[in-house]
């Protein structure tokens, strides 16, 4: 399977074992940045996974130092359904129930070996459809709305 993975430079660490461990699983990893441990921007990673998970119909995974900053930044993104996970558990649900197309780790939070279980379980775990395909519905119907925004001073 091919999977679209990205960092900024807090997670990139983090990336670098995901892709080996991935790799070793046979998955082929289309890595979308970052390179460097130089500062960058995780808007800018969250577009660049999120364009090849839409163009490409493939899965993808996103780190950050805590997973929130970026896994904002990618929901974003019309058709994008990111799912900051903490453990095996979240990353099934957002699977089964949510249709995530990527998963958010948080390299501050999550060790390795706990992130290659979530990418894995996130990886092998299928939508459900069912009761959960209206929900998953009526999140794209949302994103789709115009001209119904917030506050532009935020949600106050």
């Amino acid at each position: 399977m091919e999977v679209a993975i990205g960092s900024d430079h807090a997670g990139l660490q983090l990336k670098k074992e995901l892709i080996v461990c991935l790799a070793v699983e046979g998955h082929t990893m289309l890595d979308c940045g970052t390179y460097t441990e130089a500062s960058c921007d995780y808007p800018d990673i969250a577009e660049t996974v999120a364009g090849q998970v839409l163009s490409k119909k493939i899965p993808g995974i996103l780190v950050c130092g805590t997973g929130i900053g970026i896994s904002i930044a990618a929901n974003k993104i019309k058709g994008i359904r990111a799912a900051l996970c903490h453990e095996a558990f979240t990353a099934r649900m957002a699977r089964e129930h949510n249709d995530a197309n990527i998963v958010v780790i948080g390299a501050r939070i999550t060790g390795a070996g706990l992130a290659e279980e979530i990418v894995k379980t996130f990886l092998t775990t299928g939508f459900a459809a069912g009761r959960h395909q209206r929900r998953v519905e009526k999140i794209t119907a949302l994103e789709n709305k115009d001209g119904e925004k917030g506050s532009e001073l935020g949600l106050y």
